[in-house]
């Protein structure tokens, strides 16, 4: 380890996170081991000595707070000061597959022992990939072999940071498991964390990372290689991303391997009798996030009874909280918008007077940024769908009320044509927040 790297020591306190020893140590920033005093609970905390970008870090990392699955790395904390922004996460006992590979590789690792932790990294990449979040730094110092088995670790939140500013350097990560396209300063997207993890599997199998392009049969590496898995790999490692497996599951099947879905929590909430069936209602705030690349989105619809607005599905981090909302008629952001059936791009919400902050902080998301167009039926705006936070650290602006308007189009007529399933909303259906 370079100790040059190292910034904060043993002892050192940030909140109630006391430093007890460093870990380890990359381009990116520094992971030490801490101890929550206030449980006594071992924590591993990222240190990231990039003080730009707070509020981006602050979005990125509230949301990968809400993810929960047994094969990724629960993220506990988050917190920011002069010396830096810092994410706090479980404590992973166990070793990662990089010391593992320097330990037992004979160069590298028997073939099924190495498929059985490629696909149990698999299930945490494809549980992800769903929350519409990808890793952006798969190599095996990210893959710990814990005593239940693999489980994925250190998410690229300072990759997130820095890569717009440095594209293409070798001091932003680590070559050989970076996606090509991500190297160069391109997007980043399910495919990259295919290549990394295709690059991880061949590391396993052959000792040493893959050469960009190279064109030795990998058949001619690792004796009694199976051709469907060498093409396996070769296909997840194509330069270009269209060429590539189009997903964690794809690489997944072509290793012969499946994959459990059901396993993990969805960053996805809904009322109990939402105005439309569940996973519909669900797919539309998901959807949403992704096409906007937002932090969260919610969709929330008056009540007839009342004329309350009522929050019934949200996807992204204070999901869980704002589901069964009710705001009075005209109140908030949502409210302003159905009562003049006008959307709004909000740059910086705080400051914006139409803006509810006591609802906001009773959910425990303060957004940034807000987008809400209404949802019309005919020339009667019948609900809402919001947008937070824009996750690379942007602001809306009324340019994007446009594509909105287009997207809440859908949502009414989607949610007309399955309004016969459920009963229609009523005063029971959900809850006030105070």
């Amino acid at each position: 380890m370079d100790e040059a790297r190292f910034t904060l020591f043993a002892d050192e306190e940030l909140g109630t996170y006391r430093i007890e020893a460093p870990i380890s140590s990359g381009a990116m920033g520094a992971v030490y081991r801490a101890l929550d005093t206030s449980s006594g609970q071992p924590v591993a905390i990222k240190h990231v000595k990039d003080t730009r970008h707070a509020e981006r870090f602050e979005v990125e990392a509230r949301l990968l707070s809400v993810l929960r699955h047994p094969r990724v790395v629960r993220v506990l904390d988050y917190m920011q000061d002069d010396r830096g922004q810092f994410l706090v996460m479980d404590l992973v006992q166990g070793m990662d597959l990089h010391t593992l590979l320097k330990e037992r590789g004979r160069p590298g690792l028997p073939l099924d022992e190495a498929v059985k932790y490629t696909r149990q990294t698999c299930e945490a990449l494809r549980y992800v990939h769903e929350q519409q979040i990808v890793h952006r730094d798969v190599k095996p110092q990210n893959i710990i072999l814990g005593e239940q088995g693999i489980v994925l670790v250190d998410f690229g939140v300072a990759r997130l940071l820095t890569e717009e500013e440095e594209s293409g350097t070798a001091g932003i990560g680590t070559p050989r498991f970076m996606a090509p396209e991500v190297f160069a300063g391109g997007a980043v997207s399910p495919r990259s964390d295919v290549f990394g993890l295709a690059a991880t599997l061949w590391t396993m199998l052959t000792g040493k990372p893959p050469v960009y392009a190279n064109p030795t049969p990998l058949t001619e590496l690792v004796s009694g290689l199976s051709p469907q898995i060498a093409t396996a790999i070769r296909a997840g490692l194509e330069m270009i991303p269209e060429r590539r497996l189009a997903s964690i599951d794809a690489l997944a099947r072509a290793l012969g391997q499946r994959t459990d879905s059901t396993v993990g929590r969805s960053l996805a909430r809904s009322v109990e009798r939402p105005a439309a069936r569940r996973g519909l209602m669900e797919a539309i705030v998901r959807t949403a996030a992704a096409v906007f690349q937002a932090a969260a989105c919610s969709v929330a619809l008056t009540d007839a009874t009342t004329g309350e607005l009522v929050y019934q599905s949200a996807w992204g981090a204070g999901a869980k909280e704002i589901v069964g909302v009710r705001l009075a008629p005209g109140k908030g952001l949502a409210g302003s918008v159905v009562e003049t059936g006008e959307g709004l791009a909000v740059a910086d919400c705080r400051n914006d007077e139409r803006f509810a902050p006591r609802i906001a902080a009773g959910t425990g998301y303060v957004p940034y940024t807000m987008l809400v167009a209404p949802l019309m039926r005919q020339d009667t705006a019948i609900g809402a769908i919001s947008l937070l936070d824009r996750r690379d650290g942007g602001r809306y602006e009324s340019g994007d009320l446009e594509r909105l308007a287009l997207f809440a189009e859908l949502t009414v007529a989607a949610i007309d044509a399955d309004s016969d399933f459920v009963p229609a909303l009523g005063a029971d259906d959900a809850i006030d927040p105070f």
